[in-house]
């Protein structure tokens, strides 16, 4: 699964969409942890800038904090549940 698209809904809150046509929600603040996301995390601004690396297929932030493509697709929930 590839992310095609990223957008903040709310507190670090990422509707993702991914290759397969499926649209995902997935609540970060709990998966932030580690010297890579701490400045994420405490800066929601910092936060807000995150974005579709389409060469990794995933999502980044400026710091180069990032994520595996898979694994924000087995964290995340059906955007509208079935």
């Amino acid at each position: 699964m590839l992310v095609t698209d990223v957008r903040v809904l709310g507190r670090y809150v990422l509707e993702l969409t991914f290759d397969t046509g499926e649209t995902k929600i997935l609540d970060m603040e709990p998966l932030m942890w580690g010297p890579v996301f701490q400045p994420v995390l405490v800066d929601y601004n910092l936060f807000c800038q995150v974005a579709v690396d389409h060469e990794a297929g995933t999502i980044s932030w400026p710091t180069g904090a990032d994520w595996a493509p898979d694994e924000l697709y087995l964290k995340s929930k059906a955007a509208v549940p079935a």
